[in-house]
């Protein structure tokens, strides 16, 4: 996951992979749009599945800031295999006594495929995942700590979100190891 990334690792794995203009008030309201006429089902799993991928982030984010947040947070946006790496890294990360500081940003976010007909519908994503803004510091000292040189800060992840009783779930977020 990002503390792979971070130190320069990465998996070669793959991931299997409007509103209304407005209007001055009237006493009649126009009868609100069907959802085949604003967004079809499809569009709007795949925006709710961003949605809860974006989310994911911007906890990862707060998680590797803290280093007395509790990791359970993120149970409202993953689960399996996202869940378990997130909390391994974030653990590491703790137990090597340094936190994380500065934005992650999400970029070219693009929905590659969505499987919506099944019991558990699925949409996988890929994401430039930039991470240029992150400061690795001493979690006691806040010092900025030495990272190779090397290592990706701008990298192509490959996520499955999937949505589950409770809702929108990211499953699995796997970096390929390229740039993007």
């Amino acid at each position: 996951m990002t503390l792979a990334a971070l130190t320069g690792c990465s998996s070669d794995e793959p991931a299997d992979e409007k509103a209304a203009p407005s209007s001055p008030a009237t006493t009649q309201q126009a009868p609100a749009p069907t959802l085949s006429e604003s967004v079809s089902e499809e569009e709007a799993a795949q925006a709710e599945a961003v949605s809860v991928y974006k989310a994911f982030w911007g906890q990862m984010q707060s998680l590797y800031a803290d280093t007395d947040a509790d990791t359970d947070a993120l149970k409202q946006f993953a689960a399996a295999e996202a869940l378990v790496g997130s909390k391994q890294d974030i653990k590491r990360m703790r137990d090597a006594n340094q936190v994380i500081t500065g934005k992650v940003t999400l970029g070219d976010q693009t929905v590659t495929k969505s499987d919506l007909n099944r019991k558990v519908p699925k949409v996988f994503l890929s994401t430039c995942l930039d991470i240029t803004q992150w400061n690795v510091l001493d979690a006691k000292t806040r010092k900025p700590l030495s990272l190779p040189s090397t290592r990706l800060t701008t990298y192509t992840v490959k996520s499955l979100v999937e949505k589950w009783p409770q809702g929108w779930r990211v499953v699995r977020d796997r970096p390929t190891g390229k740039k993007c």
